[in-house]
């Protein structure tokens, strides 16, 4: 599949939500074949289970002195509490989810139904948990005495003072561990570690992957230094490149910011997250939106992880109206690229949960915003949108002084020379006009036949009038359409 559709799911409250509906315990193993089915039905092409791993009980106290859940869920009491998913205390499965061999079963199922599997991959540091806090701490930053953002270990080699994981732009992870990337063992042993991953799934997504890059990296831990000379290939190239001398088709999603896609996509990763659209589409800035699409091209676009939210941003329902999110969800679904789903975004879920908790409270579903994403989802399924090839469309001015053209997305993709479907997404809060100027294929037709897979319209257009001036377009306020063109000669033909 060119162009994936992702589903993130939240493991944890995902098979606690499932046995309670169950009325007993439900491992990964035994998840109902209707799970499966459904996300098939809905074209889903990857499932994104987020969170297996194991952690261990200092990540876990060091979540619980947090006492930040309250918002999330306001009866939340000390066992529905775990240690974050992102201080991995072992990379194997958790007991409490199945384990290995359950993991592989669910994976199995996956593969019947035609979908694969990602995983997390934690590249940045490990949990204070890992079994190499004491074993290996060679392996992480180590300061020569206590610093800030700093903590004291008792190792096999001795008491040493190791840095918790950090972002450079925020205090430090102190549930974590920093892994030295300068160093040639440290990069050896998570190297290793990601190969472990691959054998147990199809692709990964890599937490906050720019953060190995050589210079992010020695420029974060500059005040630590190493003796060890500074490496002279990125961690990245060579990591992907093993990985898939032994797995071809494994797919790499990074986690990424500060502009740094294009170098992520350059080292290898098949896909980097897409926040520059995101980020224009929460607040609401139609031209932005429109301008970011161009600017990046379309490598960026095919190489672009679309969504409107994920575990870290908050639920798009508590951020736009039921007609902005429509509009937005036509935009991240009707781009090339991956597009990613939430799970709870189906349902109009309003609650942001800490990746913490292993219980979610109970939100009614938004029969609005149930109605909205099984439209979408079911006319993608009869288009050419992300199977199809693709082109984004500049649109044109209606008229002269008329500005709204800014305020939309137009993404043309055709699996078939003489048919084709035009994505059309207004995303002012205002009718806007525009001319779309579609690609028609070089032997013409007297007439097309436009129809709306999204509603009901319906008409006519000259071919020559198409090629001269392009398809005006005149949309209400967060409209969108999906309108498929044949010519009518085809349709004629009975």
């Amino acid at each position: 599949m060119p162009h994936p559709l992702l589903y993130e799911i939240n493991t944890r409250c995902w098979l606690r939500d499932l046995s309670q509906a169950k009325g007993q315990p439900i491992t990964l193993d035994e998840v109902p074949d209707s799970e499966f089915l459904r996300w098939q039905q809905l074209g889903f092409t990857h499932v994104w289970l987020m969170g297996v791993w194991a952690g261990g009980p200092q990540a876990r106290a060091k979540a619980l002195a947090s006492e930040g859940f309250s918002e999330a869920l306001p009866d939340w009491t000390e066992n529905d509490v775990g240690p974050s998913p992102y201080a991995v205390a072992d990379y194997h499965v958790s007991a409490a989810l199945g384990g290995d061999d359950a993991l592989a079963t669910f994976r199995q199922k996956l593969r019947a139904v035609g979908l694969k599997l990602i995983l997390d991959f934690v590249p940045n540091h490990l949990g204070l948990d890992h079994p190499w806090v004491r074993e290996r701490a060679e392996l992480f930053v180590t300061a020569p005495q206590f610093e800030p953002e700093t903590f004291a270990v008792d190792s096999v080699a001795g008491k040493k003072y190791l840095a918790y994981g950090k972002d450079p732009n925020w205090p430090a992870w102190t549930d974590t561990v920093q892994i030295d990337y300068r160093r040639s063992e440290a990069r050896s042993a998570m190297m290793a570690l990601l190969k472990q991953v691959a054998d147990q799934c199809d692709g990964v997504r890599c937490d906050m992957a720019m953060l190995l890059l050589n210079d992010v990296f020695a420029k974060t831990w500059s005040r630590f230094p190493t003796r060890e000379q500074a490496p002279s290939t990125e961690f990245w190239g060579d990591a992907i490149a093993a990985v898939r001398r032994v797995y071809p088709d494994f797919l790499f999603l990074a986690e990424v910011y500060w502009g740094l896609e294009r170098r992520l996509q350059e080292l290898g990763f098949d896909y980097t997250y897409d926040k520059g659209l995101y980020d224009a589409l929460v607040a609401r800035e139609s031209g932005s939106v429109q301008r970011h699409l161009f600017s990046i091209g379309r490598d960026g676009l095919k190489a672009g992880a679309h969504f409107l939210e994920n575990h870290d941003e908050p639920r798009i329902a508590s951020v736009l109206s039921p007609a902005e999110q429509r509009a937005a969800a036509l935009v991240i679904l009707g781009l090339p690229g991956m597009r990613l789903l939430h799970e709870g975004q189906l349902q109009g879920m309003r609650r942001r949960l800490p990746v913490q908790l292993i219980r979610r409270a109970q939100e009614p579903r938004d029969p609005e915003i149930e109605k909205i994403y099984d439209q979408l989802l079911g006319c993608l399924l009869v288009s050419a949108v992300g199977p199809g090839a693709f082109d984004i469309l500049a649109p044109g001015p209606a008229w002269d002084g008329n500005p709204t053209a800014q305020h939309f997305v137009l993404v043309q993709w055709s699996l078939d020379a003489a048919k084709f479907d035009l994505v059309v997404v207004n995303l002012a809060p205002h009718r806007s006009q525009c001319y779309a100027p579609v690609k028609l294929p070089a032997a013409s037709v007297p007439e097309w036949t436009v129809s709306d897979l999204l509603g009901p319209d319906r008409f006519i257009r000259k071919d020559d009038d198409l090629r001269k001036n392009g398809l005006y377009l005149d949309v209400a306020e967060h409209g969108g359409q999906i309108l498929h063109f044949e010519p009518v000669k085809d349709l004629n033909r009975g």
